[in-house]
């Protein structure tokens, strides 16, 4: 019996960035060095990104300023350095709305289920903590059965919603009565940092807020049909690519050199997900990819190595436009983008895959399934 993703929703915080606005922000702090200001005009300004979401409402000019700003002070335009504990208590005060609403409408676009058919929650998040956690709450707020079995994907970065689905599956492959609710939220505009460090303004330029959810059941559904994930570390990376955490909240690493990277071992990472199990499949044979946006020089690097058609990288990059990056919630919002398309068409192939600290490059092939 076939496993299906029936749905995938995404959402967002209501603060809305203008790239440029945000970037002229930042770029006007007071112990910028002149090459640190070059560095953001330029990471702004290729990152091909119009807009983020954020939860920090200090972002927003039309709301009023608070008398005691956390993350940023209008009347000095300064960005603020709060510690790694107020920051997370801001996640603890916005990420459960996202991570219940989101799951809530997960559940209401699959009609025929109530909440008392949910038998598994998986949440996914790497930007917060807290406890009882986002999948506690979900189980009470939803009216799910006090017995729903919970599991937290925590601090695994950009890929972790492949860990997520995958272990949906195999729940789904030992009992074909279980469905399972997928949940990720993201905030990584909580750790933003005023920084002359390349990588810091590489996470500033491209990092932003949203949350994703699917239902992963067995049957035949609309949506999209499971057929395998697949893991790989590239031989080298581990330096390249990190997620910390400092005293001054969350401290990203990610070096110019990770499109290198990408680009150099995509090829052999795609071998065990195409040529798995009794498949024989070239890259030129799947018309659709899913990839997630880590930043607009990976895209361009795994299009020219794959051969890709700027059509097949138009979800990626709509969603790299629109949102940014939302690590793991980010590749949800590119296969969503997939299944609603007009030209996506029965018993077509999708590939999918992120990358996370390792480096690490989670792939899956999935296909599409119409009423």
């Amino acid at each position: 019996m076939p496993v299906t993703i029936r749905t995938i929703q995404t959402s967002t915080p209501s603060v809305k960035l203008e790239q440029n606005d945000i970037r002229d922000v930042f770029a006007a702090q007071e112990h910028l060095t002149r090459l640190g200001q070059r560095l953001i005009q330029t990471s702004f300004d290729s990152a091909a990104i119009s807009t983020r979401y954020s939860c920090v409402t200090e972002f927003d000019l039309n709301t009023p300023a608070p008398q005691q700003p956390l993350f940023y002070d209008r009347s000095t335009g300064a960005l603020l350095s709060p510690s790694t504990g107020a920051r997370n208590q801001h996640y603890v005060q916005h990420a459960p709305d996202l991570f219940i609403s989101t799951a809530r409408s997960a559940l209401e676009a699959c009609e025929d289920l109530s909440p008392e058919d949910i038998t598994h929650v998986i949440t996914v998040s790497c930007t917060g903590f807290y406890n009882p956690g986002p999948d506690y709450q979900i189980v009470r707020e939803l009216g799910l059965k006090p017995s729903t079995v919970r599991h937290h994907l925590g601090f695994m970065g950009c890929y972790a919603a492949f860990p997520a689905l995958r272990a949906a599956r195999d729940f789904c492959l030992a009992d074909p009565e279980a469905k399972v609710l997928v949940v990720s939220v993201e905030l990584c505009t909580l750790h933003v940092h005023s920084s002359n460090d390349p990588d810091t303004i590489m996470g500033s330029a491209i990092f932003a807020d949203g949350a994703a959810a699917a239902i992963v059941s067995s049957g035949e559904y609309p949506g999209l049909v499971i057929d395998d994930f697949q893991t790989t570390l590239t031989p080298v990376g581990e330096d390249a690519m990190a997620w910390n955490i400092g005293d001054n909240g969350f401290e990203m690493v990610l070096g110019t050199y990770v499109p290198h990277i990408i680009d150099e071992n995509i090829t052999d990472a795609l071998q065990p997900l195409l040529r798995g199990g009794q498949r024989e499949l070239n890259a030129s044979e799947i018309p659709h990819w899913g990839i997630h946006p880590g930043g607009r020089a990976i895209l361009d690097r795994i299009q020219k190595r794959l051969d890709l058609s700027d059509e097949q990288l138009d979800p990626a990059r709509r969603v790299l436009r629109d949102y940014g990056n939302m690590s793991s919630a980010t590749v949800l919002f590119v296969l969503k983008d997939i299944v609603e398309s007009a030209s996506a068409a029965q018993g077509e192939k999708v590939c999918a895959m992120a990358f996370g600290p390792g480096l690490t490059v989670e792939t899956g092939l999935f296909t599409l399934a119409r009423e």
